[in-house]
């Protein structure tokens, strides 16, 4: 049983193609998250970009610097993490559709 090289590399362009088609749609993408009841609301993009922080100074304790940092973390955190789920799910699809043995 050998391996057919000609396919392998028509799912090798295949999947290269897929995945510029991924790259671009999260690039696109934009997710959301808040922190500390919307006091702090910030957006990244699916590059793992931050686009924008928002803090609602009426709820500033200008005391409690540290407990607003922690919000922006939480927030920005959140995010992220919603993006680098976002790409797993759509590089797992990629791979799921493709026999490249020995690779997933």
């Amino acid at each position: 049983m050998g391996i057919n090289y000609g396919d392998l590399m028509k799912q090798a362009r295949a999947m290269q193609k897929q995945l510029e088609i991924i790259q671009n749609e999260l690039k696109d993408m934009v997710f959301e998250a808040s922190s500390g009841g919307g006091v702090v609301k910030v957006k990244v993009n699916g590059d793992q970009e931050l686009l924008e922080v928002k803090i609602n100074p009426e709820m500033v304790d200008a005391s409690d610097i540290e407990m607003l940092e922690d919000m922006v973390m939480v927030a920005i955190n959140d995010a992220l993490t919603q993006s680098k789920n976002e790409y797993k799910n759509k590089m797992g699809s990629l791979a799921g559709g493709m026999n490249m043995p020995g690779l997933f």
